[in-house]
């Protein structure tokens, strides 16, 4: 298992915290995932699973990764 901890630009309400969440969780190989206002630690199956997945699963949801 590999962990990715992300900062997330665009989020201000618990509304947010959760698109995130459930973004993050409809990807296969994530085992689990603790969103807060801001950020994001991903814990994934690096088999199964890239940091280009989540990126684009959070920018789809309507928020900004940063590098």
């Amino acid at each position: 298992m590999a962990e990715m901890k992300m900062k997330i630009e665009g989020m201000s309400c618990q509304h947010c915290v959760m698109a995130v969440k459930k973004a993050l969780g409809g990807i296969s190989g994530v085992t689990s995932s603790d969103v807060e206002i801001g950020s994001a630690l991903v814990v994934y199956d690096e088999s199964k699973a890239t940091e280009k997945d989540f990126k684009s699963a959070v920018e789809k949801a309507g928020f900004t990764v940063k590098s």
